[in-house]
């Protein structure tokens, strides 16, 4: 598998353009991590990321998403009680880790392989204005296995509506 930093110098933030980019496959070479494209794209930006930063020292990835009214979960996940799906936040954070380890360098696609612990403690409606990803790398294994296991919490305008434990992203080659 190509090394991605071949392909790509990482860089400390990332805009939605280079975001939307990663989307498209090939931004740290053929087969390696990429984002999902709009609308499973939970991101507008990442304004951090780091190989030692984090809670733990071992890297970390902050992204945000602005939130508007016309988002497309607001219309079909309660359709009289507008709330941001708690399983988008978790999504948005594995593909965060998937696309950490993708920007430090190990190659393969991200897979979301599991979370230990999750709790929801508040919500995300459409009154809300930004919402903020923060996750942090407890342990990486590179090798034959490579494997990303982050801790993260969502923040709704600067209040925690949802933290999860042990979330765990897996880089594999691609099949054919």
């Amino acid at each position: 598998m190509p090394n991605p930093h071949d392909f790509h110098t990482p860089q400390p933030s990332y805009s939605r353009d280079e975001l939307l980019r990663s989307s498209e496959g090939g931004y740290f070479g053929p087969g390696n991590a990429q984002l999902p494209a709009p609308p499973m794209l939970m991101m507008d930006r990442i304004t951090e990321i780091s190989l030692d930063g984090g809670e733990f020292g071992k890297g970390h990835i902050v992204g945000e998403l602005d939130i508007t009214k016309g988002h497309w979960f607001f219309d079909c996940h309660y359709r009289s009680d507008a709330v941001m799906p708690p399983t988008l936040g978790l999504d948005a954070m594995w593909q965060m880790v998937g696309y950490w380890l993708g920007w430090s360098g190990s190659p393969g696609k991200g897979r979301a392989i599991g979370v230990g612990e999750v709790a929801c403690t508040g919500e995300i409606t459409p009154n809300a204005q930004r919402v903020r990803y923060e996750v942090a790398m407890r342990m990486v294994r590179r090798g034959k296995l490579v494997l990303g296991i982050a801790d993260g919490r969502v923040v709704a305008d600067g209040v925690c509506v949802f933290v999860a434990k042990d979330m765990r992203v897996g880089l594999t080659k691609a099949v054919d």
